[in-house]
């Protein structure tokens, strides 16, 4: 059974001790914050209903960590993304992204908003159409044919499973991008765009396994299902890091004993959307 857990300090929370504003003006539009979907040390994210239609809007880090100013770096977490939608525009499957966002007559340069999409986080076990892989293949090419990889496609929570049945891609804050130009274009960057974009298809294809296996060799995936070098090598890095950063947090009680982040008292709604259908599906049987 997992310990009591206490909310995150102000210097966990890309906010500090604020939340969300109530009200945002989006594009000229009052937008009025419904809920907030989660709050962590990159970034606080909500959604906001409009007239039109509704928004998600991301507030990327503002507050300072022990007196080092962190302004910064929500402000480029938010251009970076910001372009992205701008650059990925028209591609289906991919929301269409806001352009200014204020509060007070006052543009916010930490925070990137797109439009809601209304659907839920693919689920661990979840069954899914035939059209649902190939059409989320067919999303990632258009993304990669624009310079895009998108890095982070092995959280099922950026995979949308829209109330159209149909997929979409949420998140591109650390999706990277290397110029067509020339001009613009530093050493290795291409080299570096296509290991990722091959990382991608790799995860792509694990996905394909878990939820529609037969489909993996008639998506062509066949090739991306062993898990690259590259990978390998990230994950003798990145494991060890997340499992310190794991008992840190348990450590000072945000967490619970396993450290994962659905045991915070605010969890991520991707895991407060799974809890809620696991306790549908054992009500239902």
């Amino acid at each position: 059974m997992e310990r009591t857990v206490k909310p995150r300090p102000a210097v966990l929370r890309a906010l500090g001790n604020q939340d969300p504003p109530a009200e945002l003006l989006i594009d000229g539009v009052v937008f009025k914050r419904d809920e907030v979907f989660k709050h962590d040390s990159w970034a606080a994210t909500a959604l906001y209903r409009g007239k039109e239609f509704d928004a998600v809007c991301k507030m990327n880090r503002s507050q300072s960590i022990y007196g080092f100013p962190m302004k910064w770096l929500g402000r480029f977490l938010a251009n970076r993304e910001a372009f992205a939608y701008s650059t990925l525009a028209g591609i289906e499957g991919i929301a269409p992204g806001c352009n200014k966002i204020a509060r007070n007559g006052r543009i916010l340069p930490n925070v990137v908003a797109h439009q809601f999409v209304p659907g839920h986080p693919l689920g661990n076990n979840e069954e899914v159409n035939e059209d649902f892989f190939p059409g989320l293949l067919q999303i990632l090419k258009a993304v990669h044919k624009k310079g895009f990889a998108y890095v982070d496609l092995h959280k099922r929570e950026n995979i949308l499973v829209g109330d159209d049945a149909k997929p979409y891609l949420i998140d591109f804050q650390i999706s990277y991008y290397s110029a067509p130009d020339r001009i613009f274009r530093v050493p290795f960057s291409r080299t570096l765009l296509r290991l990722l974009q091959n990382s991608d298809l790799y995860h792509l294809t694990k996905h394909v396994k878990r939820h529609r296996p037969e489909q993996v060799e008639e998506l062509g995936l066949t090739k991306f299902a062993s898990q690259p070098w590259w990978i390998r090598a990230h994950r003798k890095v990145a494991v060890p890091f997340r499992q310190t950063r794991r008992r840190l947090l348990t450590l000072i009680g945000v967490r619970g004993k396993s450290g994962r982040s659905a045991t915070e008292v605010f969890a991520e709604h991707a895991f407060r959307c799974e809890n809620e259908q696991g306790e549908n599906t054992q009500k239902a049987a």
